[in-house]
């Protein structure tokens, strides 16, 4: 008996997200939250013939705290898109809507694990963080950004660049940092199998790097303002989850995924501000999914010079966005 809850699952990535939810048979309650339309979209995956029953709930008589009562994970989109010309950074408008939510998770759900979507994730992670500590419920290891969307990218762009696009779930690449721009460092010289014909070319390489750095902004603007990366976000979200459910609720071992998470969630988080030669809390890394959600932190592993220079500026940039979301003081709205 597992029940997942989606906050923000009216829309663009929260109605395809909630969709392929529904369709994991492992989840027996899906719960839906939004300010708008969540009743609609539960009523028209409710008839979908899988175990999970959904259910849809509005902000009205504590429409949150109702949905998430009872919660094993909780999936956040919630917020507004990128449009273009937009920074991942410019939608720090978010931050409240995270706070509301985590408040609100705190109350219902506090243990709960808790996947990050919403947009900063560089900051929104730290504001449910920060928020959580206020409740005195936080814990580390159930607290996971979704990176994962530059996972599934990386093995794409690769596949695209070697001339095998039909073989994009081959490659396996491991993506860390942060989610956004530079702070994305994808570890091409790590990829299984090997891709030597890219690594040994510099403008190839460094075309490769910038997709999927910036493969957002791609979309974006192909979207031509009427939204950002939802389809793909919310396979990449769904996929995560899975992963999740499966370590936590399945019995699965050994699964090893990157997220972007609290350093503090085990004893490698030491290990990991070594690796990357500064004092950051948060940091996307490899990392052992288990029954209790994050089991252990494994370390980053041999870079190469580019990717040395690459982590030099993805620290350089997530510093601040770290702070900023931890600094982050809300007045929110009443759910």
């Amino acid at each position: 008996m597992v029940k997942a809850v989606v906050c923000g699952a009216a829309g663009g990535i929260g109605q395809p997200l909630s969709l392929l939810l529904k369709l994991n048979p492992i989840i027996t309650e899906l719960a839906l939250y939004d300010v708008v339309n969540a009743i609609g979209v539960a009523a028209d995956l409710s008839h979908i013939p899988t175990p999970a029953q959904v259910t849809g709930y509005l902000p009205p008589d504590n429409g949150a705290e109702k949905a998430l009562k009872g919660a094993d994970i909780v999936v956040i989109p919630a917020g507004v898109p990128r449009k273009p010309g937009m920074t991942r950074d410019d939608l720090f408008v978010n931050a409240g809507i995270c706070a509301t939510l985590a408040q609100a998770i705190a109350n219902a759900a506090p243990k709960a694990f808790i996947l990050v979507i919403s947009n900063p994730v560089n900051s929104t992670v730290p504001v449910f963080a920060e928020t959580l500590k206020k409740a005195g419920v936080f814990d580390p290891k159930r607290l996971l950004g979704v990176s994962h969307l530059d996972v599934i990218r990386a093995s794409t762009f690769v596949a695209s660049v070697l001339g095998k696009p039909t073989e994009a779930q081959k490659y396996s690449i491991p993506v860390v940092g942060g989610h956004s721009g530079a702070t994305i460092l994808p570890l091409l010289s790590q990829t299984k199998p090997a891709i030597p014909e890219i690594l040994a070319d510099k403008e190839k390489r460094d075309a490769l790097v910038n997709r999927i750095q910036f493969g957002g902004d791609e979309v974006v603007k192909a979207k031509d303002g009427a939204g950002s990366a939802t389809l793909s976000m919310a396979q990449a979200g769904a996929e995560f989850a899975n992963y999740v459910i499966d370590a936590a609720f399945g019995g699965k071992k050994g699964k090893i995924v990157q997220s972007y998470i609290n350093l503090a969630a085990d004893a490698g988080g030491e290990a990991i501000k070594k690796e990357i030669g500064a004092d950051l809390d948060y940091f996307s890394v490899n990392i052992e999914l288990g029954p209790n959600g994050i089991e252990k932190i494994l370390p980053i592993g041999q870079l190469d010079d580019v990717e040395k220079g690459l982590l030099e500026a993805a620290v350089k940039e997530l510093g601040p966005s770290i702070e900023k979301g931890a600094a982050f003081q809300p007045a929110p709205p009443k759910l």
